[in-house]
């Protein structure tokens, strides 16, 4: 069967100060439009990111991993969302763990288990062509369970933030629509701009989305290859799961559990697997991830002169191309800008961030000299 997971693990400190320690930024309700209901007010990434889901998995077979101190959050931000579709990990250990611990729920009862990874970090446009991509990628999979699955979204730049797949030959699967998937060549992160331009010239290679769908018995069998400690751990949990020893071995263990990416852990070693192959889909969409505050500026509508707002009212004088943002409803302060021009302006009612836009980077730098209590 069909089963999915969305990885809500970030912290989210370039979004500081609205994202925080209680509310990182999946949980904050700051995305406007998007085709939600407009009485229903702003919505979260991690709500959006399960909406996708509708039709393509069962609900019941739909999780969250998200940490354990934001399960009554989550379970309030999702509409349906039950307690026992929350994977609480006790800690972050990166995405290779949120994966294989996936996997290991997933395959306890069905030994045929396909799962979806998918993430709350990014806004994705229009559902149609991602739900198309998405059920090509449970098909390749469930005709082939050797197969891990990623998805290369059609890039619009020459970004150098953002790893890329090369597209091989194509594959044919049943179902899929000719031209849809690829047998993936290589990865290749971050390259420097005269690669990433070239990558973009070429056609053939797609930013890499971060997003997979797997059989979740091949996936243990990787971990176990490559990661044998990863994959005794997380044996050790599926035992106890959903039994009253779950909780005090989650617990025991998962904080044990080597810190890695999905990326290092699993699919770099799998490239030269013989025992598995990476198949590539391609999803033409609109690929935001909301990150920064540049990034959710993109989010918002500028108004004549390039000035994005929400959550606050500006007034505005010789200021252009800025990205004013507020703690919405109720807020009756005034933001004023004169003579500004590519400014960030975020206020909370706890603090308040100015910085140039082309700075943002720099806010992890900034993170760690706020105090305790603000961040």
């Amino acid at each position: 069967m069909r089963y999915a997971t969305i990885m809500a693990g970030g912290a989210g400190t370039r979004l500081w100060p609205m994202s925080r320690a209680g509310e990182p930024k999946q949980l904050i309700r700051f995305i406007h439009g998007r085709g939600q209901d407009p009485q229903a007010g702003p919505a979260s990434l991690i709500q959006l990111a399960a909406s996708r889901l509708d039709g393509l998995v069962d609900e019941s077979r739909c999780t969250i991993c998200t940490g354990e101190r934001f399960r009554d959050a989550v379970l309030k931000a999702v509409p349906g969302m039950t307690g026992d579709r929350i994977l609480g990990e006790p800690e972050g250990r990166d995405t290779l763990n949120a994966v294989g611990f996936a996997a290991a729920v997933f395959g306890k009862d069905d030994p045929d288990a396909v799962f979806a990874v998918l993430t709350a970090d990014h806004l994705i446009e229009p559902a149609d062509v991602f739900a198309e991509a998405m059920d090509a990628g449970f098909r390749i999979v469930e005709d082939d369970p050797t197969k891990l699955v990623t998805f290369g979204i059609t890039p619009t730049y020459a970004a150098t933030g953002f790893g890329y797949v090369e597209r091989g030959n194509p594959l044919h699967v049943e179902g899929v629509r000719d031209g849809l998937s690829f047998r993936v060549q290589r990865f290749v992160e971050k390259p420097p701009p005269h690669k990433a331009q070239a990558f973009f010239e070429s056609g053939e290679f797609f930013w890499n989305a971060g997003m997979f769908v797997f059989n979740a018995a091949t996936v243990l069998d990787l971990l176990g290859r490559h990661k044998p400690k990863t994959l005794e751990g997380l044996l050790r949990i599926r035992e106890t799961w959903g039994t009253d020893g779950q909780q005090r071995v989650l617990a025991e263990v998962y904080p044990t559990l080597e810190k890695i990416s999905v990326d290092y852990g699993m699919m770099e070693p799998a490239s030269t697997d013989a025992g598995v192959s990476i198949a590539g889909v391609r999803m033409d969409v609109e690929w935001l991830d909301v990150g920064s505050w540049p990034s959710y500026g993109e989010t918002l509508e500028p108004d004549a002169q390039g000035n994005r707002v929400a959550g606050t009212a500006l007034i505005a004088h010789d200021a252009r191309n800025n990205v004013v943002v507020g703690p919405g409803a109720g807020d009756h302060h005034q933001v004023a800008l004169l003579g500004c021009e590519g400014l960030i302006v975020v206020r909370t009612p706890e603090a308040t961030l100015v910085m140039p836009a082309d700075r943002a980077q720099d806010l992890k730098a900034l993170h760690t000299l706020v105090p305790d209590g603000l961040k």
